[in-house]
């Protein structure tokens, strides 16, 4: 089964990880799911920061 990967400098999706692991976001089950990589983190960064601003209060 492949995997995929977001390449953060190119923001072009990688099947099996062409790149340095220092610019992959990974490993993905699917093209799309790797195409969602930034939606992701900003997502999850958010959360995270929400989290310390309760913990914080």
């Amino acid at each position: 089964m492949s995997q995929y990967w977001f390449n953060v400098r190119t923001h072009e999706v990688e099947k099996d990880a062409q790149s340095g692991w220092q610019s992959l976001i990974g490993p993905y089950e699917s093209r799309a799911e790797a195409e969602q990589a930034l939606a992701k983190v900003r997502e999850r960064n958010d959360m995270a920061d929400a989290l310390d601003e309760d913990e914080n209060a």
